[in-house]
């Protein structure tokens, strides 16, 4: 093999240095982002640690210092937390009697003790107020980190090292560039030592570039931190995203054990040991701590259940898995949901992974399955349609089961189909929300499709003795935590778009409303059947309040209008409580909503959005249905905040009912920028509070521009003029 010209190799160290400037900058940006995360986090983090000391009394001082300590007077003096303890210092201390230097200096030393074990367990919570500067420059610090570590977080493992070698050998292969005078007197030996030095840079430095790491670096070079009001909207609409960074950097406490699902030591031990490849998914999805855990208990024991309540992201830790997989080569996955949920499956994969989705059900399902077949990626499924995928279907790497507990019958054919799908894919992972820990005979004929000698161990004695009994037994194959053990931000605010389609009875009040060019009917022809199955978004409905109720949550359906209220109260039964609507006085409203706060029983509160959106408190209830999208950004703003206020101590979940490929997606397409600048207009404006419908967009414009379009799309006729629709668009209330 001919060496390398002096040309060739004096080309190559150029690109070594380059190589070597992109790896040393990678890790000086985001070492340098992560330390200003850290600062910031501990300036604003500060007031809340002094608050949580301020509420620990002087008893709890006196515990950790000499019992013989004279601090009984401290009190007396105004001493009465370990924050005025520290306020004081140990001049103001000796100044009380029965306290001297000693004593006074072992106080001390006790009370930083304890701002210190504050420090380590806060619960830190960033708080919603732009005016408060030290909020303000973490929310800044998190912003930028995210943005770098968008750009080269995956190179950062790599760069120290990278550099640290090119820094090693580049002076080592410089005389392989050298003339040739010079290289003819140099020694064979040291020749061969420079060759080889030049052999070893160029497998770094091509490794470097093609892996992508000089865009890398360019890019977290042009990364600016966006302003103040720019990342404060950002917050409102990505908390948890913030959160996440957050916990990334700093750790937010919490208690480890719960988010672990008191799983043994063994177990916990074989997830913590089981690394996660996240390469095939999207930088949309941050995975919280306890959300990779999940993901890798399903692929450590990988015939499982996660049970997690409703709200922490079932969804997305199945997705992590499969994206794990996918990027270990594994080609084939299927997800069986409830057709209520189909839609949402298909958007959430294309949204957080790069592995492609291919729905199995409607029309062209056979030629949608041959593509499945052939090509792969997430065949996503309906419990219905399962059986008909027939014989000879590609092995799954993982089966995903959503809303799993539909298949507890074991005789129910959906039971037996997926029983034989499951028997044949190499990993199972069932999702459920609803608790199992007193439906053993229920939650046993789960375990019968995973792993039968599991189930064959379990009997009621383990329910019957504690939750923790029940839980060691159902160990190897079961996960489940609880909001208030994993989200330490708590009360915080989830909110997610429930995707459906229509089907006929609906799909035809929809077509026909929008011939008529009647907007009205257009919003509410999902709920214009005579059955609840079949409506997508009463069934959807349905099963979110039956899902939060038996997990012991309140919830709250708000619709525009009242005959949608009342086809959701005949379908909730005994359940409904209300509803509240404009024609309720104001002295039964709040009777049905004290009513509705002091009931033991968790139940559905139904009301009329601008009816109850405003001048009543619903901290009871902490899941919000909003059955269509509303005109008004405002409208909807104001009813999740009769829920998520002050005096609320749990997670509120929103849940949005939307039919794709309808008036509900045009709203959202039109009416996002305006109610992201309705966010922040009424956040930070006192006019805007005043009058928040100054920045609504005309009901009266929207209703045509969604007319119009909808009947283009539909018939292929061209836009119709807005006369056409201007008699139907009234704002009155049906």
């Amino acid at each position: 093999m001919t060496a390398p010209s002096r040309r060739e190799t004096r080309a190559l160290l150029a690109r070594a240095a380059a190589a070597q400037a992109d790896a040393e900058a990678i890790v000086e940006i985001i070492s340098a982002a992560r330390a200003e995360v850290v600062e910031a986090y501990a300036v604003a983090s500060e007031p809340q640690v002094w608050t949580a000391i301020g509420k620990m009394s002087i008893e709890t001082v006196k515990d950790t210092v000499d019992g013989r300590a004279r601090l009984d007077e401290l009190p007396a003096h105004g001493i009465c937390s370990v924050a005025d303890v520290l306020r004081a210092g140990p001049e103001r201390l000796v100044r009380v009697p029965g306290i001297g230097e000693g004593t006074a200096r072992k106080t001390i030393h006790a009370a930083e003790q304890l701002k210190r074990a504050a420090r380590d367990s806060l619960q830190f919570r960033i708080e919603l107020d732009p005016k408060n500067v030290e909020m303000t420059r973490l929310l800044r610090a998190l912003a930028r980190f995210g943005a770098v570590w968008h750009a080269a977080g995956a190179h950062e493992a790599d760069a120290g090292r990278l550099a640290a070698e090119l820094a090693e050998q580049r002076p080592i292969a410089e005389p392989s560039a050298a003339g040739r005078v010079r290289r003819l007197f140099m020694r064979a030996g040291d020749k061969a030592v420079a060759d080889d030095a030049a052999r070893r840079v160029r497998a770094v430095v091509d490794a470097a570039e093609s892996s992508g790491l000089p865009r890398a670096a360019k890019e977290a070079r042009a990364v600016r931190t966006p302003g103040d009001r720019q990342v404060w909207r950002d917050f409102e609409r990505r908390s948890a995203d913030y959160y996440a960074l957050l916990s990334q950097v700093v750790g937010l406490g919490g208690d480890v054990a719960a988010s672990e699902g008191f799983l043994p030591a063994d177990i916990v031990e074989r997830v913590g040991a089981q690394q996660l490849d996240t390469s095939r998914l999207n930088d949309s999805l941050r995975l919280r701590g306890y959300q990779s855990f999940g993901a890798r208990f399903a692929l450590v024991q990988r015939r499982v259940v996660l049970g997690d309540e409703m709200g922490l992201g079932k969804t997305v830790q199945a997705i992590a898995a499969m994206a794990h997989l996918a990027a270990r080569g594994a080609t084939h996955f299927l997800v069986v949901c409830p057709a209520s949920v189909l839609i949402n499956w298909s958007r959430e994969i294309a949204r957080h992974s790069t592995i492609p989705v291919v729905s199995l059900h409607g029309g062209g399902r056979a030629r949608a399955v041959a593509r499945w077949r052939a090509q792969g990626g997430v065949g996503v499924v309906t419990f219905g349609s399962l059986g008909a995928l027939g014989a000879g279907h590609p092995r799954p790497a993982l089966l995903v089961v959503d809303e799993a507990h539909y298949v507890k019958n074991p005789g129910a054919k959906r039971s037996q189909a997926v029983n034989r799908v499951a028997a044949q894919s190499e990993r199972v992972l069932f999702l459920t929300g609803t608790p199992m820990e007193n439906r053993i005979d229920e939650f046993r004929a789960l375990i019968e499709h995973l792993r039968p000698d599991v189930a064959a161990g379990m009997g009621p004695e383990h329910a019957a003795i504690s939750v923790e009994a029940f839980r060691r037994a159902a160990a190897p194959v079961y996960l489940r935590r609880n909001q208030p053990d994993v989200l330490t931000e708590l009360p915080d605010l989830v909110q997610v778009d429930e995707w459906e389609e229509f089907g006929a009875e609906d799909g035809d009040a929809y077509r026909d409303a929008v011939r008529e060019g009647n907007f009205m009917a257009m919003r509410r022809a999902a709920f214009a059947v005579r059955r609840p199955r079949d409506s997508a978004k009463l069934t959807r409905l349905l099963e979110l309040a039956r899902e939060a109720m038996a997990n012991g949550r309140k919830v709250v359906v708000f619709s525009y209008f009242r005959d949608v209220l009342n086809v959701v109260c005949a379908a909730l039964g005994a359940d409904a409580r209300g509803p509240i609507t404009g024609s309720t006085p104001v002295a039964d409203r709040q009777r049905i909503v004290d009513e509705f706060t002091a009931s033991k029983k968790p139940a559905v509160l139904v009301c009329q959005i601008e009816a109850a959106g405003v001048g009543v408190n619903i901290q009871a209830a902490s899941v919000v249905i909003l059955c269509e999208p509303q005109v008004k950004p405002s409208i909807e703003a104001q009813a999740i905040a009769r829920a998520h206020r002050m005096g609320q101590v749990r997670t509120v979940q929103v849940h949005r009912l939307l039919i794709a490929d309808s008036v509900d997606e045009r709203m959202i397409e039109i009416l996002g920028s305006k109610a992201q600048l309705f966010d922040a207009y009424v956040r930070h404006s006192t006019i805007a509070q005043a009058a928040p419908g100054a920045v609504d967009i005309s009901e009266v414009q929207l209703a045509r521009m969604i007319v119009a379009q909808e009947q283009q799309r539909l018939s292929g006729a061209p836009e119709p003029s807005r006369r056409s629709v201007s008699s139907t668009t009234s704002g009155a209330l049906p």
